[in-house]
């Protein structure tokens, strides 16, 4: 072989180790790509894993074991169960005389230093106790007849009905307990069938309880109507959404929560298009979450809840580099804007006060959100620039009274909705949700108006049995006492 083939040769030799270098370069940039996003895909999965009620959304019933109820604190407070050392006792109250249904008077039958006999003898000054209890329940039925009577001319003639029968064998206090038990506490269909049983020894179908209910829904309707009307016109208003379901599908649930009524409603989806026809005249202050849905309420009227932006602050703080500095040095401002917020609340801050200290707080948070905005982090940057767009919103509470920096009111309020739902799947038909959303809507305005939501109830299905006026919900009007 002569020096030219040998050239050719280790030529030819060293274009394929080239090709094969080349082909695992390309081989080794796939291989580092795909590990970036498989890391990438791991830290977004791990934040997702490391998400609950602290920072995020989520509720406290979904955090796992050992996660604290605020931020930074794992587990308990270290304390044992039960009242603390210095804690004001409490205790049973007696009854007044008037409220009691009998008296037991207790005598002693000789005397502990002589053993003679005593008399009966009533003491001022006797000790008392009381004992409460429940007497046997008995079903009270009443059957109506209706007689037809001749007349001489030979025509007879049949007593009316009246409303008494035909509309329902129940009466309005049995139907209120069965919505009560349904729509307040949540009890299922055949748990109050049995309980109904057992307790009270009336006996009644299932397909009767999803009756009475209807009854009741239609009973409090103009109730609720009032509710309504009510919460609309309120200067100052606490709103939130979240999910519901009837049968299978998604919709989704809001409610309005004033200082005298709170309002449910259930509504094919919580876009802005369907949330505006429910929110009415865009009247007073409203209180809620930064949900682009509700963005067709100006901003100078509304207040921004700081509690959701405090969880969004704790979930950048628990990260690394630049993404944990700015959540940590936020989280430290937000400290003090609460600071600042409980001594005002206790007296220690005038309004005036108020707003001066809050002033330099206000220029260093919006810097530092326009300084991370700057920065492009990722998955920070983004949610910045969108705080930043509703800062007109985030301090309406400095400046206007009555107004909260949280909405922790309206969160409270739907929690109990969330239960619910949790438990029963939500609902079958509109029907259902028509029910829900007004005996949830009574129940929490009733207790806002110190009523007794088992007597309101009673009096709107006597009302409506009697095609009379429905008592007011808002109102000192309605009952008070069952």
């Amino acid at each position: 072989m002569d020096l030219q083939e040998r050239i050719a040769d280790l030529e030819a030799a060293l274009a394929a180790r080239d090709a094969r270098i080349a082909e695992q370069d390309a081989q080794i940039a796939r291989l580092q790509q795909q590990v970036a996003e498989l890391m990438e895909q791991v830290a977004r999965l791990s934040e997702k894993l490391g998400q609950n009620s602290r920072n995020s959304n989520k509720p406290p019933s979904s955090d796992p074991p050992g996660v604290g109820s605020h931020p930074g604190r794992q587990g308990g407070s270290g304390r044992k169960r039960g009242g603390q050392r210095g804690h004001k006792g409490r205790h049973r109250e007696l009854l007044p005389e008037s409220e009691v249904d009998e008296f037991k008077d207790h005598f002693p039958s000789e005397c502990e230093n002589c053993w003679e006999p005593l008399p009966a003898t009533l003491d001022p000054g006797a000790s008392r106790f009381q004992t409460t209890e429940v007497p046997p329940i008995v079903p009270y039925v009443t059957e109506h007849r209706f007689h037809g009577v001749t007349c001489t001319c030979g025509y007879t003639t049949r007593a009316k009905y009246e409303g008494h029968a035909g509309s329902s064998p129940f009466g309005p206090r049995l139907m209120s307990l069965i919505g009560l038990f349904v729509g307040v506490y949540h009890l299922s269909r055949r748990k109050v069938v049995t309980l109904l049983s057992d307790v009270l020894g009336v006996q009644i179908s299932l397909g009767a309880v999803s009756a009475v209910e209807a009854r009741v829904s239609d009973a409090v309707e103009p109730a609720v109507e009032e509710a309504w009307q009510k919460a609309r016109e309120a200067p100052i208003k606490h709103t939130d959404g979240t999910s519901w379901a009837q049968a299978g599908k998604t919709l989704s649930l809001w409610t309005i929560a004033t200082a005298s009524v709170t309002v449910f409603k259930i509504v094919a989806d919580g876009t802005k298009q369907t949330l505006q026809t429910l929110y009415g005249a865009f009247k007073g202050i409203l209180i809620s979450d930064r949900a682009k849905a509700l963005n067709f309420w100006a901003m100078e009227r509304r207040q921004i809840c700081w509690a959701h932006l405090l969880r969004k602050f704790v979930s950048f703080s628990e990260r690394d580099g630049p993404a944990g500095t700015a959540g940590r040095e936020l989280l430290g401002y937000v400290g003090i804007l609460f600071d600042y917020w409980h001594d005002f609340k206790s007296g220690k801050l005038t309004r005036q006060q108020l707003k001066t200290w809050m002033s330099p707080l206000q220029v260093q948070i919006e810097a530092l959100l326009a300084r991370t905005v700057a920065a492009r982090i990722e998955h920070v940057s983004g949610s910045c620039a969108d705080i930043l767009e509703h800062k007109d919103a985030m301090w309406t509470f400095v400046t206007r009274e009555g107004v909260e920096p949280t909405n922790n009111h309206a969160e409270r309020e739907l929690r109990a909705f969330v239960l619910w739902r949790k438990r029963s799947f939500g609902t079958q038909s509109e029907r259902g949700n028509i029910f829900a959303e007004r005996l949830m809507t009574v129940a929490h305005t009733a207790r806002k108006q110190n009523k007794n939501v088992l007597a309101f109830l009673t009096a709107c299905c006597e009302a409506n049995r009697a095609a009379t006026a429905t008592p007011s919900l808002v109102s000192s009007g309605a009952a008070a006492a069952a």
